[in-house]
Order: structure tokens, then sequence, then C-alpha cells
């Protein structure tokens, strides 16, 4: 296929804010020149110079996912991700843009570095990469980052997190939020008392005694949420909530929003699913930053992501080579793998439940985090003149996880085995093809 040939998108169900309809839908010079049902008509067939045909009969056609919150690793760690691989494994998941934390080395602290993250993700050419810029210098808390300076950069930096390590200063918390009203930014917490978790490896509960593991008690995450969302009450500004975990932070969350406070939340695919018990194994694949929780929490944070509560799904994709994994568990690193698998999780957690349906999914895996971190370009309904970033994804289709088949540079995905429900099948990023039936393509492909 060449590069300047149309896509037809034949018999999907196009998915939009107001609903789903049966419809085919033309790509053209990079964004959506047509959608409705049956155009397919008026269009040569292939073989006679018409457009690239996709058959997408029993399909679901969505704006391409947006992930809020990766670990890509570039620069510093390259042994175990790099912007390139993990482009490929976002390409994967039906991910045409994904944020890249700053705890890299160097961090992203400054105008340089976001710079150097922004333009790898535009050689990989696979998705948009948007950095995120770190707070404070070095990710210590205690003095704040070039947070303008990046913002003015060619990266346009908007959102600003220290994850990995909790804000923890109240002072530069409350100066952090005060600067990024400038620009419309936000601060993404991540919530965690340090002082409570000092040495912890688990949820602090039931089987943490058992085991002997240093316990992680949900207090430490709700009493940062908690102070943050007064704080960013006081000073009118933006906070999202990274990972929510627990069913007492649900609660605050909900208290806040319905005092107006201009919060957000996200909610990791695994933390959908798995739950505390899994640590009986001793498999350090399991270990998690923030733990894994109760079946209680689980349920919780379903129920939070369907009503709204908490806003997107959010992969916090961390990739650890073998080395620093496959060892025992308090040597172990945090962290899992997961934009491979992050459509058939939520396929799995929320749709095959009844909670959502494939207009919510579009909502909190595509829109709602493109308006959260200002891309504008991304999560816009596929309408004529929209932007051509589309996943099409099966949902009858199921799929065995193999982590020595995942395109990550890292093995370390929880999922290893699991038969999962919905396949992404294709992924357009500007109108060309990343994906064809599950394969990522090369970049010069359309």
């Amino acid at each position: 296929m060449s590069n300047n040939k149309s896509i037809l998108i034949t018999g999907g169900t196009v998915v939009n804010a107001s609903g789903e309809v049966l419809a085919d839908v033309m790509i053209d010079q990079g964004v959506v020149q047509e959608v409705g049902p049956n155009i397919s008509a008026k269009y040569a067939a292939e073989n006679e110079g018409g457009p690239r045909r996709i058959d997408a009969t029993s399909c679901v056609v969505t704006s391409a996912f947006v992930d809020l919150h990766t670990h890509l690793r570039e620069p510093g760690r390259e042994d175990s991700e790099t912007v390139a691989s993990a482009s490929r494994a976002g390409a994967k998941g039906g991910f045409t843009a994904l944020s890249a934390m700053a705890n890299t080395s160097p961090v992203a602290d400054t105008a340089g570095v976001v710079e150097q993250v922004y333009r790898l993700g535009q050689e990989a050419g696979l998705v948009d990469v948007f950095p995120i810029g770190a707070v404070t210098q070095g990710l210590k808390g205690e003095q704040l980052s070039e947070i303008g300076a990046m913002a003015d950069s060619v990266a346009r930096v908007r959102v600003f997190s220290d994850d990995g390590n909790c804000v923890f200063d109240p002072l530069v918390m409350r100066r952090a939020l005060e600067y990024i009203k400038k620009f419309d930014g936000v601060i993404a917490q991540h919530a965690q008392e340090p002082r409570l978790t000092v040495g912890s490896q688990m949820n602090e509960g039931i089987i943490s005694s058992k085991l002997g593991l240093k316990g992680w008690p949900a207090i430490a995450e709700e009493a940062i949420i908690a102070r943050d969302v007064l704080l960013a009450d006081h000073v009118q500004s933006r906070l999202h909530i990274c990972h929510v975990t627990t069913a007492g932070g649900v609660e605050i969350i909900r208290w806040a929003k319905a005092r107006g406070i201009q919060v957000t939340a996200e909610v990791t695919p695994h933390h959908l699913l798995l739950t505390d018990d899994l640590a009986s194994s001793y498999d350090p694949v399991f270990k998690v930053n923030p733990p894994l929780r109760t079946e209680h929490d689980v349920m919780a944070l379903r129920e939070a992501l369907a009503d709204g509560t908490i806003d997107i799904v959010a992969t916090d994709h961390a990739p650890h080579t073998s080395e620093t994994k496959d060892c025992e568990w308090a040597e172990a690193s945090f962290g899992m793998i997961g934009l491979e698998t992050a459509l058939s999780i939520v396929t799995k957690t929320m749709v095959e439940s009844g909670l959502l349906d494939w207009t919510g999914v579009a909502q909190r895996m595509s829109i709602a985090p493109a308006a959260i971190g200002r891309y504008s370009n991304h999560g816009q309904e596929l309408v004529v003149g929209s932007p051509a970033h589309i996943t099409v994804i099966n949902p009858t289709k199921s799929w065995v996880v193999d982590r020595d088949l995942v395109l990550s540079k890292s093995r370390n995905t929880p999922y290893h085995g699991y038969e999962l429900p919905g396949l992404v099948t294709h992924t357009f990023f500007g109108g060309r093809a990343t994906m064809i039936d599950s394969k990522v393509i090369d970049k010069v492909v359309q």
C-alpha cells in the first residue's frame, strides 16, 4: 500500500459520544473524509484503483486510544524500554498517543530532556509521544523544576508529575498548582504519603500479615488525595490523581467532584482485575506501585470508572529488565507492562460485565485522557474533518497473552497465559496504518 493511498473501513460499528452506528469510514490525507452507511458503494474496488478496503464487519471502530501514564524509560534505561519499542507496543494496543513520565535518567525536569523525548517519538513515527515534565528538580520534592521552560518548549508540556514519587511537601504542591494555572496545565499526583509506606512491599491487610511482607496502607493514598483536592480547590487549579487503587480514595474524589473541584482521576487496567492475593505466589511480576488491593477495592474502582468518578483508564506501563524483576520479591522492582493488554482488560472487566458500553470505553480511553492532557489533535469524534486516529476492535475475538511475543522490550506482564477477550485488529495514526490484522507495520507504510 503506497503512502498516498486512501483507506475505506467498511461495515464496522462506529462509536462516538452520541452513540454507536453501523457505518463506513473513508480516510484520506490524514483525516476522516466521510462517515456514513454503505458509502463504499460509491468507490471503485481496490483492484480497480479504489481505496484500500478494511473489512470491519462485527468490529468496533473508535477514536484511537490515548494513554496519560506510561514509563518509556528513555533516556537512561534503554535496556528495559525505548521510545521506539514502546511506540510499537502502543500501536499494538490501539494507541496513537502516549504520555511519557518524567522519571528517566536524566530526569525530565528541563526543556532539553522533554524535547529529546518528544523528538524520539517523532522519529519512531508510530504514535505521538507527549513528555510529562517533572514537578520538582530530580523528583526530590524540594524545588520546582523548569516548569515554564518545559511548557514553552517544542514539546509544549501541559502535564507535570513526579510519578514514582509523591510531591509530599504541601507548600511545594501548592506552588506547583499555582504555577501551572498560567498555561492551563495539570499536576498529576502520585498519591503516596512517604512516611506511611517506608519499606512497604504490598497492600496492608490480612494477606500481607500472613506472608510477612511490610504492608502499604490504603490511608497512605487517601491522605494525599484528600490534602491535594483541598489544595486544588484553594488555588482553583487542575489536579489529576494517578492510579487510584482504594475504595476510600474513590469516595474522596467523588466528594471533591460534587463540590466542583477541578480534579480528574485514572485507574490502571491491572487494578481493575488483579487482587493482592496474587502476592501469595511470591512472584514479583505482581509487585507494583501502588500495590494490588482487595476485591472490595477492585469492585469500587470498576463502579467509579463506570459512573465517571474515575475519568480515564491509564496503563502505568512500567517495563523492567529480567535482572530487576526476576528475583526475590523484596529486591524486585515495582511495575507491570500494560500497553498491549489494556483494551482486553477493560473489555473483560467493564464491557463483559455490562458496566460500560463501547461509547463509554471510547470516552475513558480516548476522549477524556486527550482532554485532560490538552492533546487537541487526539480523542476527537470520528466525523468529517477529524484527525484519522482510529482503532478497530474485534470484541468477539479472544487471544492468549504470551510474554515472549510482546513488543515491549520487557516481559513483565502479569497476564502471561491469560485468555483475554477483545482484540485490537487495526490502528491508524494520522490516516496511516500502524497495525493491520493485529500486526504492527513499519512507519513508512500507509
